[in-house]
């Protein structure tokens, strides 16, 4: 298997950046007249350059990094599911539906997450690097996986998980 057989975004993963590829999806999408594609590319772009100005306007001549562009991928993507099930419960599948092609779209940018043995290898990982031995610990270390793992996690399984370790 190869990379281009992976996913049509695969191809530019290892030599562009998030931003880069992003940008490359949404000429694509327009090149094919895909209208829910083109739209949902069109909000994550806008929803970084709304962090760029932010970040300028606090000094930060760098702009939005790509933890940051994941944090607000991984918001973009709850928020839809919020919105799905609002939709859903109100008797408005056409709605839902749409909001779930655009959580399959967001998806694509971001890493796959950490679930199960992994999430607890990596809670445990978290715990043993800071020394951490109580609750009082938790705060940190739920921190630090934040940090190390954007995007990739569900930091209220990840809380959960590190709860159990130090209890």
């Amino acid at each position: 298997m190869t990379l281009k057989d992976l996913s049509p975004a695969a191809e530019t993963l290892t030599t562009t950046s998030l931003r880069e590829r992003i940008a490359a999806e949404l000429s694509r999408a327009m090149r094919e007249r895909d209208g829910v594609r083109t739209g949902t590319l069109r909000l994550i772009l806008a929803a970084v350059r709304d962090r760029d100005v932010a970040a300028r306007a606090a000094d930060c001549t760098t702009g939005c990094e790509e933890a940051e562009i994941l944090a607000i991928l991984a918001k973009m993507v709850r928020q839809r599911e919020d919105s799905s099930r609002v939709y859903d419960e109100a008797g408005r599948p056409d709605l839902a539906e749409r909001e779930r092609e655009e959580i399959a779209v967001i998806r694509e940018f971001l890493p796959e997450p950490l679930e199960g043995e992994e999430l607890k290898a990596a809670a445990r990982a978290i715990i043993d690097e800071l020394g951490a031995s109580g609750l009082k610990d938790m705060g940190r270390s739920v921190e630090a996986m934040k940090a190390r793992y954007a995007g990739r996690i569900n930091v209220t399984a990840a809380a959960g998980e590190i709860k159990k370790l130090l209890s």
